[in-house]
């Protein structure tokens, strides 16, 4: 059998768009590296239940959001929201209210937009974030890097700038109301989370620091406490290291997380209470993994390598959570995000 993946990518150096690679599963390989949709600057994105695809946009000097069609095989554009200055970081899509967010790093804004039938998105509202920042160099102003839903259907912010959680309550026509927020401690740097499969607890990663944090969720107030902090790198690494991506099992028993830098996968173990324990590092057999998913049954693990245009495959054991290498080397430039499509 087989199965497909789109990759974003940065379009700053070969990079066309985004493309679609195919993993077959039988053989545990990853073949037939090819442009899926032409675009600048297509960095992150998400797939819909019904194969539209929503992504980053750039075109010249003005940036934004935009949405295709992949239904027939061949990239249809339905829509592009755009306006001058930098482009988001990240892409959010709730199905059941038909709205996209975008989260902007470099504005720090986050903007909401409603999907209409034809695939038009029209925004509904936008939110600035304002205030005291962190200590390190990258924290000069806020940085919203990542805007997604709770279970609960809520709006959860990172803010990398400022070393924060902020959820939001979202009405069905898209506008967004504060209801809590989170403090980490300075130079965390918050940029990605998940949460687990019963709802209650979420793990945060500060980029900066490369932590992962534990936290648990209170649905009626929308609050958290603080349960573990753990580093993604060994104890004595020195040398730069950014945490990118972070992704589950939905058995909830493993979380995965990237460092850019060690260039490695972490593995943790999700224990009875709900704390993490790491298990395993293993390279990406590249530089700078900004991102990476794991196949629709679980066993496979696909990792982009930005900086060395290159994508890993691992064979993943679901008893024990742990990855082995499988595939190296397969070319794909500038690789940042990996979906299932």
């Amino acid at each position: 059998m087989t199965e497909q993946f789109l990759i974003g990518t940065y379009t700053l150096k070969d990079s066309k768009g985004i493309y679609k690679v195919t993993l077959d599963t039988d053989e545990g390989k990853l073949t037939d590296v090819s442009l899926a949709v032409p675009s600048q600057k297509p960095a992150y994105l998400q797939v819909g239940s019904d194969k539209r695809v929503y992504a980053v946009k750039q075109d010249g000097d003005s940036a934004g959001v935009a949405d295709y069609s992949l239904a027939d095989g061949t990239a249809k554009t339905l829509s592009t929201v755009l306006a001058t200055g930098p482009a988001p970081a990240y892409v959010g899509l709730d199905e059941k209210r038909h709205l996209l967010y975008s989260a902007n790093y470099h504005t720090a804004n986050v903007e909401v937009f409603k999907i209409k039938d034809d695939g038009q998105l029209v925004e509904t509202d936008k939110v600035t974030h304002q205030g005291e920042t962190g200590p390190e160099p990258e924290q000069e102003a806020p940085h919203v890097h990542y805007a997604d839903l709770t279970p609960d259907q809520r709006l959860i912010v990172c803010d990398l700038g400022m070393d924060l959680l902020v959820v939001y309550n979202v009405s069905d026509d898209g506008k967004l109301t504060a209801v809590s927020r989170y403090q980490f401690e300075p130079g965390f740097g918050t940029r990605h989370l998940i949460f687990h499969p019963n709802g209650k607890y979420v793990y945060v990663l500060g980029e900066l620091s490369s932590k992962l944090a534990v936290l648990k969720y209170n649905a009626n107030d929308a609050s958290f406490t603080h349960l573990q902090t753990v580093k993604t790198i060994p104890t004595d690494w020195t040398a730069h290291n950014g945490a990118a991506a972070i992704r589950m099992s939905k058995d909830g028993k493993y979380i995965y997380t990237s460092n850019r830098g060690e260039n490695t996968i972490a593995v943790f173990a999700i224990q009875p209470d709900f704390t993490v324990k790491h298990i395993q590092s293993i390279s990406t057999e590249g530089d700078f993994p900004r991102d990476f998913n794991l196949s629709s049954d679980e066993s496979y693990l696909l990792a982009s390598n930005q900086n060395t245009d290159n994508l890993t495959l691992y064979k993943r054991d679901s008893a024990t959570g742990k990855l082995t290498l499988l595939q190296k080397d397969v070319a794909c430039p500038e690789p940042v995000c990996v979906m299932r499509f």
